[in-house]
């Protein structure tokens, strides 16, 4: 699925049901696909909001950081991790929070993740 943000007010879900019903992958969250062709390389879309994004950053969050951490998180979504449970919870915070120290190391920042504090 597709989140697409098209005004401050809501959010849109898009669902790609015919695309992935021609996939034919399954995967447990966290495995990596092994593509049969260049076209399987491409796991689905990520829309950020930025303009909704600018105005849900604090004063003190960097604007800059926030579309890292939620891109990060729409990756790990896109990767087949859920937060539907708190089993589930646990797996995506760890690998989010994987990615974005990895990540943090690089920019000199900590990042934490957006689904912290969710159960």
């Amino acid at each position: 699925m597709s989140l697409v943000i098209r005004n401050v007010q809501r959010a849109v879900p898009l669902r790609r049901a015919p695309l992935r019903g021609r996939l034919q992958v399954h995967l447990k969250a966290g495995e990596v696909p092994q593509p049969h062709s260049r076209d399987d390389y491409n796991l689905g879309d990520i829309f950020l909001g930025v303009e909704y994004i600018l105005h849900q950053c604090n004063r003190s969050e960097d604007y800059y950081d926030t579309l890292a951490v939620t891109a990060t998180h729409g990756l790990c979504h896109l990767l087949g991790f859920t937060h539907g449970t708190e089993a589930e919870w646990q797996q995506m915070y760890r690998k989010e929070e994987q990615v974005l120290e990895d990540l943090g190391r690089h920019l000199g920042t900590q990042l934490q993740p957006l689904s912290r504090g969710l159960f």
